[in-house]
């Protein structure tokens, strides 16, 4: 185990396994819920022309719970646990990268940039389906005048007999029909290029923070409040300097783009790249 000052660096093989992805399953769903509707109100802020729709986070806030009330800010969060799988398989890839380079390198901050690069490229081959998914589930409601697709009524039988799910399958059976298996990876590029960075940034920048702040702190100040103080300036760092892909990355998994403006555009992008 790598000490710096009394911030402890804790490797793959110091780590207890069981507990690790026990405890990390339990976190990340904590997380996940807690955040969530921060997550669906950024999405509609992003996707959103100006401010058609909403002035602001607090105005997003309080018209979605007004309109639609508290589910409408959970709308699509079911479908979203299930990157609690690509959430142990970044982790999983971020460790075990970290301690393959440690092999060649000894510098923390290419340790941590390589691994989360590394870990978010695994992370988003999985989540990418996942999040075109949610996306559309999320701009149902108020935002559903720009999705590109939209929760069909509900038939008499499905009024009866509710079908678990029902609204999922709604929308994956609408995103096949049109697009097929590429309507699920509708935006990978561009998930990569946000979340490829702001995982590579994030870890650095972590560990920085963490030990800017040991320095400041009292020595007998605990490891877990540093730590959780520097999760969240490098969180605000690293989404600072990916946000402008993300709001892309959003728009282009959410908005309906017709045929004729693809092709005008794949004609724009030809004429300068001949």
């Amino acid at each position: 185990m790598q000490q710096k000052r009394n911030i402890q660096i804790i490797e793959w093989e110091d780590l207890d396994k069981r507990k690790f992805y026990s405890f990390g399953v339990f976190m990340t769903m904590a997380i996940r819920a807690t955040v969530y509707p921060a997550t669906l109100i950024r999405t509609r802020l992003q996707v959103q022309k100006g401010k058609s729709l909403y002035s602001g986070t607090y105005d997003a806030f309080c018209k979605i719970l007004r309109a639609e009330g508290l589910r409408g800010l959970y709308r699509g969060f079911m479908v979203t646990t299930f990157t609690l799988i690509s959430g142990q398989a970044y982790i999983t890839t971020y460790e075990l990268v970290r301690k393959y380079v440690s092999n060649y390198s000894k510098d923390n901050t290419l340790k941590s940039l390589v691994a989360g690069g590394s870990a978010s490229l695994v992370a988003q081959s999985i989540t990418v389906p996942i999040d075109v998914i949610s996306q559309q589930l999320m701009m149902q409601g108020q935002g559903e005048h720009l999705t590109r697709f939209k929760i069909k009524p509900e038939t008499a039988l499905e009024a009866k007999h509710p079908v678990f799910f029902g609204q999922t399958r709604n929308i994956i059976g609408q995103i096949f029909a049109a697009d097929g298996i590429r309507g699920f990876y509708r935006g990978y590029v561009a998930s990569l290029l946000t979340y490829i960075p702001n995982s590579a940034v994030w870890w650095p920048f972590y560990h920085f923070y963490a030990e800017q702040l040991s320095k400041m702190a009292p020595s007998d100040c605990p490891h877990l409040v540093l730590q959780a103080m520097a999760g969240p300036l490098a969180a605000a760092t690293a989404s600072t300097v990916t946000n402008p892909m993300d709001v892309i990355r959003a728009r282009v998994q959410v908005i309906s783009i017709a045929p004729d403006m693809w092709r005008a555009g794949h004609q724009s992008l030809r004429l300068l790249t001949s």
